[in-house]
């Protein structure tokens, strides 16, 4: 089971590099999860760092009962990760029968 969720992972991580930040809208989040999120949280980014532009991915290990249990960084700006792991340490999905893997890209557009 370990070695499938291995390639479920590998997978949706090829995904995420194959379609590339081009495909998002500016100030968009994408998530290519198996669950439907009940409670996105948009990155507040501070002053200081309100001219950086980037994709960072993140795959979160979320709980039966839907919350996100941790997460690790794929990719993506030390400063802009920090701020979206603080918001998508507070998403919220449906729940499931078991814990699962969800893919979460944010993109920030430096203006």
């Amino acid at each position: 089971m370990a070695t499938e969720l291995r390639k479920a992972v590998w997978i949706g991580v090829l995904a995420l590099t194959l379609i590339g930040p081009a495909a998002w809208p500016a100030g968009a989040q994408e998530a290519e999860t198996a669950r439907k999120v009940t409670k996105r949280v948009n990155p507040v980014c501070p002053a200081f760092a309100a001219h950086l532009s980037g994709t960072v991915r993140i795959l979160l290990v979320v709980s039966a009962e839907g919350r996100v249990k941790s997460l690790r960084t794929l990719g993506g700006n030390a400063t802009l990760a920090s701020v979206a792991e603080a918001a998508a340490r507070q998403w919220e999905f449906e729940p499931a029968k078991k814990e699962t893997n969800e893919s979460v890209a944010f993109k920030f557009d430096g203006q």
